[in-house]
């Protein structure tokens, strides 16, 4: 695609309404899914939502403390209207790699997949976590890539654009595999996400006190739990109270 996709962009009158520009340089693998390299070097200090990050840019910058630096990476683990939508990341993303520069690194955006949306929607929403994260990497981000799968049809393509042997992350802060018909659904993804992506470490947003992580262990694979947002706030209030 690169070369014929990113030309599109530049005919007269033809505005760029799918960022091309971030493509530029990328390789394709199947969908035109751009490939992602893995930026960072080691794993992050701490883990926080977009949501933070901004709270924290717009104090620091109220502040006058323009220099400032948080050593934390920045995760899309939330509803995606916080962050998609025609002032999120996407539409705005020279706003958003402002903010990002403040801090040690980002976990590639969470764009859903969910099992009711259509294909066309679930591969387009997986070609811009790839496209966000390869863009970021070009201008410096460290990165890691988010994993994000439904239903069985979507590993055609859900992990495309991954490098194998990597660091990668996923989130189980929502419905899986919390409740427990999705957990089956959830294992099964996993199950494959180990077979196609082989990475020597597993970042967790949420808990990872399911058996499927113990048996990654025992396989040897490094897994790393950050609490969640929510895990967060309630120990916050447990301290208060």
């Amino acid at each position: 695609m690169s070369s014929q996709s990113n030309n599109r962009s530049k005919r007269a009158g033809c505005r760029d309404i799918w960022n091309a520009f971030m493509c530029a340089g990328a390789r394709y693998g199947a969908y035109d899914i751009p490939y992602c390299p893995t930026t960072a070097t080691s794993l992050p200090n701490a883990i926080i939502t977009w949501e933070d990050a901004k709270a924290i840019y717009k104090r620091r910058i109220a502040s006058k403390d323009y220099n400032f630096f948080v050593d934390a990476y920045v995760c899309w683990y939330i509803d995606d209207y916080k962050f998609d939508g025609p002032r999120g990341i996407w539409h705005d993303s020279k706003c958003a790699l402002k903010v990002l520069r403040h801090f040690a690194g980002a976990i590639t955006p969470d764009f859903s997949t969910y099992q009711d949306f259509p294909e066309p929607l679930k591969i387009y929403n997986t070609y811009r976590m790839r496209v966000f994260g390869y863009w970021l990497g070009r201008n410096g981000i460290a990165v890691v890539n988010n994993v994000r799968w439904g239903t069985s049809e979507t590993f055609r393509y859900c992990f495309v654009g991954i490098p194998r042997g990597s660091i990668i992350a996923i989130g189980t802060c929502g419905v899986s595999p919390f409740k427990l018909e999705d957990r089956k659904r959830f294992e099964d993804g996993l199950e494959e996400l180990i077979k196609v992506l082989c990475p020597h470490t597993i970042i967790v947003y949420g808990s990872a006190s399911y058996p499927c992580f113990d048996q990654l262990i025992d396989q040897g694979i490094k897994v790393i739990s950050y609490p969640s947002q929510t895990a967060q706030a309630f120990e916050r209030g447990k301290r208060n109270e």
